[in-house]
């Protein structure tokens, strides 16, 4: 350590803070692993490997991956413009970007089917091509994109207002063009939160529920994803609750590790 560097270290807390705060991290965690027990932990493998289980899981993935690709095709641009935009503007994009966040899942899904329904805005048009889209798996992949997207802008719009135009602003100065300056200093630098916001978008996409439920509904082997699974096992219908249970803690344990994944990756990077 330099001679002129100091630590700095920030105020201690008023002791009785913790009371709330421990209070807090008990809800957070004790519902989780009060599932643990309920698990059939000898019958695991035989309970994943079902057909209704695969079918879930299969498809899940499938429709995450397929999101994520459009989260990057069309996230990405998104959080560019957002990083250049003037503030008010941005201002304005953000609070749009950021709108699925906040919304109740099921009115995502309404607001989906307002467009690709039968009767919704584009619904008419789309009978005409042939193309259905709600009730399919295309609408499953749909609302895993409206509610993963903004993960993905919002982490990559961070990063680059971090980073800030002045490696780009060198390159474009050395002739480099807008192409050649995006893909070799502007992506490269925010690589780190780029892949972190890929990976947080993929398991929201994952876990999608709300909207997923009006949109595509919850056909086995069909459009049930997990979640729908899942939901439709605490209602006396389809898989069974120990099924159930262990999808629950499969997800958990998915997300768990993606979230404590992710900021080891970023440290990493910026060392």
């Amino acid at each position: 350590m330099a001679a002129d560097e100091r630590v700095v270290r920030a105020a201690p807390l008023p002791r009785w803070l913790l009371v709330p705060a421990a209070l807090g991290l008990v809800l957070l965690t004790v519902p989780l692993l009060a599932m643990l027990p309920r698990v059939d932990w000898a019958d695991l493998p035989a309970t994943l490997g079902s057909p209704a289980a695969l079918d879930a899981l299969g498809l899940s993935i499938r429709t995450a991956a397929l999101a994520v690709v459009l989260c990057l095709l069309l996230g990405v641009p998104l959080a560019l413009a957002l990083s250049r935009a003037r503030p008010r503007v941005a201002t304005v994009l953000r609070a749009l970007v950021t709108l699925p966040l906040v919304l109740p899942p099921l009115v995502g899904g309404v607001a989906l089917l307002a467009v690709v329904g039968r009767t919704g805005v584009l619904g008419p048009w789309l009978e005409r091509l042939g193309v259905t889209i709600a009730f399919t798996p295309w609408a499953i992949v749909l609302a895993q994109t409206f509610v993963a997207l903004p993960f993905l802008v919002i982490t990559v719009e961070g990063s680059l207002r971090t980073v800030g135009t002045r490696y780009d602003t060198v390159a474009a100065t050395l002739g480099g063009r807008p192409w050649t300056v995006l893909r070799r200093v502007t992506l490269p630098l925010i690589a780190p939160s780029l892949v972190g916001g890929t990976v947080l978008a993929f398991t929201r996409a994952l876990g999608e529920f709300g909207a997923t439920a009006l949109v595509a509904g919850n056909r086995p082997g069909v459009t049930q994803t997990v979640p729908m699974a899942i939901y439709s096992a605490f209602n006396g219908a389809g898989v069974t609750r120990d099924l159930a249970l262990v999808l629950s803690v499969l997800l958990v344990a998915t997300a768990l590790v993606i979230l404590l994944l992710v900021p080891a990756v970023r440290r990493r990077d910026a060392w």
